[in-house]
């Protein structure tokens, strides 16, 4: 008889399939899945946090300056980030939830026919050639009406983002996609996404999977209806266990009890969306600790800091540490959830060795 799984066999397998062994950043990428941007940098963007663990000499941008050679795409999924171009041609054509008037759509073609004449185009292009004015942005401030076009032109799958200037998504008309009436293909599409996601956040206890199809809503919405039934059949299909009271699922061929999985015995520093943390319900049954992301939170009220990193050391998120850029030089702030850093001797080198890391992720090296 199989021993049963434990709360300890799932971590374990957690950050072994997650921090893998640093490869190309293409094969990394392949392997992640999905890797969610964020434009905060503090002290870089969270797609280069979360890649420089998984590629082999990984400098913070290298993403942007590579992308135009890579087989990637920037897109919505269950968030907004980069993944191969096979796995974002699933969710195409998209059909946004809110509809367009017809005067949007005679804006979106002219800009579209613009495109094509040129190639690719920066925001500041079509703004010019077209002033569309301005419009009230997400956050309440105000945007130019051509970038909010240029955004949701992106999104219903007109143009794909072809490379960023300073920062700034540059855009090139994307190929026309057949729609999608057959339903088995709607449920083979839907399967394959539900496979990306597990891939990418597994093990996952039920309640986060259910999250996480929630927010394929975004990547897919066209196929709402679809998502209660792609639900059941993965409960149905995939690997799982009852540990502790909660159900937990990977994927298909995994050994969450594999003895050959290794917890990492460096400290890592990790991204606030970096997936061994971005389930925050997965979070507290692992380490048995509320980490929050406050960045947006008012700053008499953060508990942790603006952009803090959770510290990972030895199978165990210890605490975090707040990293900026001054003068040159990396500032570290590290707080700890027991009060105090880890007592074992191993503990500064190694939280030194991850110093040195960042810094020379960051140019500050040598």
């Amino acid at each position: 008889m199989p021993r049963p799984l434990t709360l300890d066999d799932l971590r374990r397998h957690a950050l072994a399939r997650s921090l893998f062994t640093p490869t190309t950043l293409p094969r990394a990428i392949e392997r992640l899945g999905f890797v969610q941007a964020d434009p905060i940098r503090a002290p870089a963007r969270a797609q280069d946090l979360t890649l420089r663990h998984r590629v082999t000499g990984y400098l913070a941008g290298d993403l942007e300056r590579r992308y135009a050679r890579l087989a990637v795409e920037e897109d919505f999924f269950v968030n907004y980030g980069f993944l191969p171009r096979r796995h974002a041609a699933l969710m195409h054509p998209r059909t946004a939830r809110t509809a367009w008037p017809p005067e949007r759509w005679r804006q979106a073609q002219e800009v579209l026919d613009f495109v094509r004449a040129r190639g690719c185009v920066h925001p500041r292009e079509v703004d010019a050639a077209f002033a569309h004015g301005k419009t009230r942005n997400w956050f309440g401030g105000s945007s130019n009406a051509s970038t909010q076009l240029l955004d949701g032109m992106h999104y219903r799958g007109l143009l794909r983002v072809a490379r960023r200037e300073g920062g700034t998504r540059c855009y090139a008309a994307r190929d026309a996609m057949p729609p999608v009436d057959d339903p088995a293909e709607v449920v083979a599409r839907l399967d394959a996404l539900v496979d990306l996601v597990v891939a990418k956040y597994a093990p996952l206890p039920a309640a986060s999977l259910g999250q996480l199809l929630g927010l394929l809503r975004g990547g897919a919405p066209q196929w709402d209806s679809g998502r209660a039934a792609a639900l059941a059949r993965a409960k149905a299909r995939l690997p799982h266990a009852r540990v502790d009271g909660v159900d937990w699922y990977w994927p298909d061929g995994e050994d969450p009890g594999s003895r050959r999985h290794r917890v990492p015995e460096r400290v890592h520093l990790l991204a606030p969306f970096d997936p061994v943390v971005w389930d925050r319900r997965r979070f507290e049954l692992f380490w048995g600790w509320a980490y929050r992301f406050e960045a947006y939170t008012p700053a008499p009220r953060r508990q942790l800091g603006y952009y803090a990193l959770p510290l990972l050391w030895r199978g165990e998120v210890v605490g975090w540490a707040n990293a900026a850029v001054q003068g040159g030089q990396l500032a570290l702030d590290a707080g700890y959830v027991s009060g105090r850093a880890p007592r074992d001797p191993a503990f500064p080198p190694a939280l030194d060795e991850e110093r040195g890391r960042l810094e020379a992720f960051l140019g500050l090296a040598g």
